[in-house]
């Protein structure tokens, strides 16, 4: 028998045994965030109990179900074939685990599989490609995996998705993991986009905490040795970034120019032999203060305030731990189609003063390269009637991206 006569035979498996257990129990499904993506529907937490209760596939041997799980991951590299990859992580407890280890993080495969992935850091030699729908009946925007709904049709991969819901004083943009629920009271509750009430200024909110180092600047963390949570920080809202609009009083012509501050990555990922924290999976809210949540590449942490040599000033220590800010690529101004333009590389068709590509803002004694001051962390255009690509790369997420580029859809009067 073929290995993936083998893989239709233990899908069929899964499929069997949860209608049979649907029809013998009927438990209450417990609120809880799943790790495996949302592709089993609301069920999935009552699949996985009456897997690892009946499923005989617990039984094979780790060596063999390591190989097993190893060529699947390998074989499919896009959707909807790493729905196989969910799959494999459904059986049961032992498989999840073993799953969970072969599959790698964005930063080191390119490739998104789990709900975690949108949490964590980009590639870094090559962006990842998605695109955004904008519904203006519903005030809602979805972000699918691919280059366009023509080239993707039915298959794309639906990565985050956002409501947008004005208020007297500001607006807010819920992104949910799902596009049928934006209740941040849910466990497909990803985060949300807050503006301030000229839309010039806006808040990314992230579920999961950022990393501990980044909560506090480095005077009270060379003071104190426990990590330092702020009591004003809503349980399920952790402020991870800041996007500005510049004012044009003038009305000059030319794109939007943003900022923006990104709270949770020190300006030291994108220096030489930096990295940026990787969260592993959804942590509890009690566990909010566990280190052991994100993940570093370098054996000892990125930097130590309490082991920190006596040679190495103050001054220095601050800098690797300054936030990363981005700001607008400088637009060239083409003669012939009088109008100011950016090299997209094919991937933004339409004019629209909401296309904008983002480079890293650095200082010169900041010490980064040349060609990471000139590498495009995030871009976003329009191809279409609703219709906008997104490209995003090492060190931001698919969260951060999405959110970054949500805030370009809000009414800027003052800012155009």
């Amino acid at each position: 028998m073929s290995f993936k006569s083998k893989l239709k035979e233990i899908r069929d498996d899964i499929t069997t045994t949860f209608s049979m257990g649907k029809l013998q129990r009927n438990r209450t499904n417990r609120r809880g965030r799943a790790y495996i993506a949302p592709e089993l529907g609301g069920g999935s937490e009552l699949l996985s109990e009456l897997i690892e209760e009946q499923s005989p596939w617990a039984n094979l041997p780790p060596e063999l179900l390591h190989d097993v799980i190893k060529r699947v991951e390998g074989s499919e590299t896009s959707w909807p074939g790493r729905r196989d990859v969910v799959a494999c992580a459904s059986v049961c407890k032992s498989w999840r685990e073993i799953t969970k280890a072969v599959v790698k993080t964005p930063e080191q495969c390119g490739r998104i599989t789990f709900p975690i992935s949108l949490k964590q850091p980009g590639p870094r030699d090559a962006p990842i490609q998605c695109f955004i729908k904008r519904e203006r009946a519903t005030s809602t925007y979805h972000l699918y995996l691919g280059l366009s709904p023509a080239l993707s049709g039915d298959m794309s991969k639906l990565l985050l998705a956002a409501k947008k819901i004005r208020k007297a004083t500001s607006t807010d943009f819920r992104i949910s993991f799902v596009g049928s629920d934006f209740c941040q009271t849910s466990n497909t509750y990803a985060g949300k986009l807050r503006s301030n009430f000229l839309g010039t200024k806006f808040t990314i909110n992230d579920c999961q905490p950022p990393c501990p180092r980044m909560k506090s600047n480095c005077k009270l963390q060379r003071k104190v040795r426990s990590i330092q949570v702020s009591p004003g920080v809503p349980a399920r809202n952790h402020s991870v970034a800041t996007v500005s609009y510049e004012l044009n009083v003038l009305r000059t012509r030319g794109p939007r120019r943003m900022h923006c501050t990104i709270h949770s990555i020190p300006i030291s990922a994108i220096q030489e032999g930096g990295i940026a924290f990787t969260p592993l999976e959804f942590n509890n809210p009690a566990d909010e203060q566990s280190p052991s949540l994100y993940a570093s590449k370098a054996k000892h942490p990125l930097i130590d305030f309490i082991s920190t040599s006596h040679a190495e000033s103050s001054d220095s220590i601050c800098s690797k731990m300054d936030p990363l800010v981005l700001k607008n690529k400088a637009p060239r101004w083409h003669e012939q189609l009088q109008c100011w333009c950016l090299n997209f590389k094919g991937r933004v068709t339409v004019a629209s003063v909401k296309n904008f590509q983002l480079v890293a803002a650095v200082e010169p004694c900041q010490n980064v390269p040349v060609e990471e001051q000139e590498k495009v962390i995030l871009q976003f255009g329009k191809i279409g009637k609703d219709i906008f690509t997104m490209d995003y790369r090492y060190p931001l997420s698919a969260f951060q991206a999405f959110a970054i580029c949500l805030s370009s859809f809000d009414t800027k009067p003052a800012c155009e």
